[in-house]
């Protein structure tokens, strides 16, 4: 839980900012807000400083054109400067068949979207706002994604998900001070049913970003499975858990952890 006392500089405390700034990752989503945003100073002062008025359209710029695409606080700014500006989830092409676990509200779905005119997308997000803002993100491009409204984990059925007003902190077992039941997949289980599509023989990019599950997951998926996966995006706090029973020199997809450091909003 982040303390209410430390100093905050736009929604961030400061010696997180400090720490951000010795990470070369940083200097290059600074450079590529130029070439990114149609009107980039506005967004630099308001990715820096936490100003500006929401609702808000961020004009992007991508290879399949110019996006518009609607934020509802600084915090998808945030969302949409690591995706687009900083690369997060940059893999080698062809990226076409993209499985996106932890959606929220559509800004990494429009960026492999986006990126490929013939790319498509599975989406899983389990929070009902989120869902309604996703497919608002991903007009025009129904007929090339496939949403399913569930949370991913280690079982199936229905889990207790913790909500925050951002919509993009929550996540199954978090501590916020409000919750919803919602239904969950087994990461085998959405898999499974992933390959049942005809266009995903294989996944070009798995994506996972679900606030603290994870290590959980990733560590979940049958070998069978992984097999068929060139790219994992993961988040990770800790070190990053060992894929057991598969020998990932040998094939399989290459696992990418972005070390984080999770507080509450």
């Amino acid at each position: 839980m982040l303390e209410s006392s430390k100093l905050r500089v736009g929604g961030r405390d400061v010696p997180t900012l400090l720490k951000s700034a010795l990470q070369p990752r940083h200097y290059t989503a600074l450079l590529n807000m130029a070439r990114t945003y149609d009107h980039p100073l506005e967004m630099l002062q308001r990715y820096l400083t936490g100003s500006g008025q929401y609702p808000f359209t961020a004009r992007v710029k991508a290879p399949t054109g110019l996006l518009q695409i609607p934020l509802y606080s600084h915090h998808d700014l945030l969302t949409v400067n690591e995706i687009f500006c900083r690369k997060d989830y940059g893999a080698p092409a062809p990226v076409k068949r993209v499985v996106d676990f932890g959606s929220n509200i559509g800004i990494s779905g429009l960026y492999f979207l986006s990126n490929d005119p013939s790319a498509r997308v599975h989406l899983f997000e389990p929070v009902p706002s989120n869902v309604e803002r996703l497919e608002r993100t991903l007009e025009g491009y129904e007929g090339r994604y496939q949403l399913h409204a569930v949370a991913i984990g280690i079982e199936d059925g229905e889990v207790e998900f913790g909500l925050e007003p951002t919509g993009r902190y929550g996540g199954i077992g978090q501590a916020t001070t409000q919750s919803i039941r919602v239904p969950c997949q087994h990461v085998n289980t959405a898999l499974s049913e992933v390959f049942q599509d005809p266009f995903f023989d294989q996944i070009d990019v798995l994506k996972v970003d679900i606030e603290g599950y994870e290590a959980k997951v990733v560590s979940a998926i049958a070998p069978e499975h992984l097999a068929r996966i060139r790219n994992i995006f993961a988040e990770i706090e800790t070190d990053p858990p060992r894929l057991p029973g598969f020998d990932q020199d040998r094939y399989g997809p290459i696992v990418r952890w972005k070390r984080v450091a999770r507080t509450s909003q």
